[in-house]
């Protein structure tokens, strides 16, 4: 049976790029989208016209009727979930920690952290094998932001992703035993257009300097991360926060 992997956020930069690498290894991928209708189609179209197979849904990563309605839908059109890559997550405007607002934080938190979460409750009610499931794998996308700080930029998206890696650790204790490995991928300075849509699209030029291996990094390298990880040349990794950073 050919395995399904569920992509929230996969109609553009590491989302797309994770579908489109699914797909050419084989997977049946589901890709969310909130608002882009026509690049998350595109997207799909594109893994089709491969000979794959694709799906692309309308859910609001923050909205828990969104994504229990995502779940539904693969289950009924692509059946029994193999892969969860968690990836759909927003930054929140840039500003220093003493003007964030209350909207802000409970946005950034809504969409990075309570959406994973209960992204990881559907997939375990599907994938647990105490619950009749064939077990399966996880991959969180989070950040080197959640290390870093975000300080005088992003304090509180570094905040959001420093919960998905716990988030992440405790999934992955508490699923293991039930056949569900959970694993992270912490993306550094990568080249997609994440920095233009939150106003600041020189920022990759500004920053590459302090990364050490002298260049950003691509959508499609966080990709072949995210893939390994939910692969069983990685069946005894689970709970790991993988740095796709050059060294940043």
């Amino acid at each position: 049976m050919q395995p399904v992997m569920i992509v929230t956020g996969g109609s553009q930069g590491i989302g797309a790029a994770v579908a489109r690498l699914a797909g050419r290894r084989g997977y049946a991928v589901a890709l969310t989208y909130r608002g882009n209708q026509a690049m998350a189609e595109a997207v799909a179209a594109e893994i089709e016209a491969a000979g794959g197979r694709a799906l692309a849904i309308r859910a609001e990563m923050a909205s828990e009727p969104d994504i229990l309605a995502a779940f539904a839908t693969v289950d009924r059109e692509f059946g029994p979930l193999r892969v969860l890559v968690n990836n759909a997550g927003i930054t929140g405007p840039t500003a220093k920690l003493d003007a964030v607002t209350s909207a802000i934080l409970d946005e950034v938190l809504a969409v990075n952290v309570r959406g994973p979460f209960l992204a990881i409750r559907e997939a375990a009610r599907r994938m647990a094998t105490d619950r009749g499931g064939a077990g399966g794998a996880i991959v969180n996308v989070s950040s080197r932001a959640s290390e870093l700080g975000g300080a005088g930029e992003w304090v509180h998206y570094a905040a959001s992703k420093g919960a998905l890696d716990t988030l992440t650790i405790g999934a992955s204790r508490e699923l293991g035993p039930r056949g569900i490995r959970v694993n992270a991928v912490n993306p550094g300075l990568i080249e997609t257009d994440l920095h233009a849509r939150a106003g600041l699209p020189e920022r990759v030029a500004r920053l590459t300097a302090g990364v050490p291996m002298g260049r950003p990094g691509s959508a499609e390298e966080v990709a072949e991360a995210v893939l390994w990880l939910a692969s069983d040349a990685a069946s005894y990794v689970s709970g790991a926060i993988v740095p796709v950073s050059g060294a940043r």
